[in-house]
């Protein structure tokens, strides 16, 4: 029986089956489940417009790969799709345990690092996200091991040092900025919690996240994109404290989604941390590094200031690395009553 089993190595799916392939990788801890073959085709002529198509028409293919048991409460995806237009490499839309995410420069990161693996691959890829056109640029180190730099989209500050009421916490102090995405920054100096931003406050920080991003969104109403309403919305909190490692300039740890707990440093949340930096007079040109839960650091800079709708913006220059860890085909049985996954959190 045993030599039988064994021969299920080469197991074939029944034809009426979904399969769908993936290639894991994680930045900085942060997973990135990449899919490359067996999602339909979209509908759309521009990656938002992919995005509004997928939601509406197959979302469950989202839950079954995000959700238990082929994935957890604080996993994270993307595909890959074509560019807007012929000046781009190529589109990727972001995907988590709630939805539909905007930007993710964890993603970016690692996409580069994937198409790195190809031997036509550029040093420079035009990236189509839903928040806009991210240039990317792929480095090697003589052990041949892959650095990626991306210019992330315009970013900029709505407001420094706001207040609002927070069930359990009292008055929170907060700015809000775009950085691909809108979060409120909660800085622990300027507030009086009882946690502080390491694992063993995973549970609490969740709790707390959530409840200052639903605060923040109910009593907000200028959390709007200068061009594209899909963007209008508050994507997380990230919480900020000074870091105990010599060299980085802060820690952050960014709740997110459906209170997902990014182990990266947040490649979007460090483009708004910069430009909330770049507000606020300080030195923004020379790379700062600001380090994740787990310790992983991105560095982050200036590349160059614009005009963003009525904003005055910066382009953030943010780097990292990513590594791949798996190749996966996953199956969905249309008969398993589990098919579109669950989540115990």
């Amino acid at each position: 029986m045993l030599s039988q089993m064994k021969s299920l190595k080469d197991f074939s799916a029944p034809p009426e089956w979904i399969k769908i392939r993936t290639i894991d990788t994680h930045t900085g801890g942060e997973p990135l489940r990449v899919v490359m073959e067996g999602y339909p085709e979209l509908e759309g002529a521009s990656v938002l417009e992919y995005r509004r198509f997928v939601k509406e028409k197959h979302d469950s293919l989202r839950k079954a790969l995000m959700f238990e048991p082929r994935g957890h409460a604080d996993m994270y995806g993307c595909v890959m799709l074509p560019p807007n237009d012929e000046t781009a490499d190529f589109g990727v839309l972001f995907m988590h345990n709630e939805g539909y995410s905007t930007m993710c420069g964890h993603a970016i990161i690692a996409v580069s690092t994937l198409a790195a693996q190809t031997p036509e691959c550029k040093s420079k890829l035009e990236i189509d996200a839903p928040c806009g056109r991210i240039r990317s640029y792929i480095t090697r180190d003589d052990k041949g091991s892959v650095g990626v730099k991306f210019h992330c989209v315009p970013s900029f500050v709505i407001g420094l040092d706001r207040t609002v009421e927070v069930e359990g916490l009292g008055t929170v102090t907060y700015d809000l900025a775009y950085g691909g995405a809108f979060y409120a920054y909660v800085d622990l100096a300027k507030n009086n919690f009882d946690f502080k931003l390491v694992p063993s406050s995973v549970l609490k920080l969740i709790e707390s996240g959530t409840k200052i991003k639903n605060a923040v969104a109910q009593t907000s109403d200028d959390i709007k994109h200068p061009f594209e309403n899909d963007l209008s919305f508050l994507y997380g909190t990230i919480f900020i404290d000074k870091s105990s490692t010599e060299g980085v300039h802060s820690r952050n740890v960014c709740i997110f989604a459906d209170g997902e707990v990014d182990r990266s440093p947040t490649g979007s949340g460090v483009s708004g941390r910069i430009a909330i930096i770049h507000k606020r007079g300080l030195q923004t040109s020379t790379p700062i590094l600001i380090e994740s839960i787990t310790g992983s650091t991105f560095s982050v800079k200036v590349h160059e200031t614009t005009k963003f709708g009525p904003h005055d913006a910066v382009v953030p220059e943010v780097a990292g690395t990513a590594h791949i860890i798996s190749t996966n085909t996953f199956l969905i049985d249309p008969n398993d009553p589990l098919k579109e996954g669950f989540l115990l959190r």
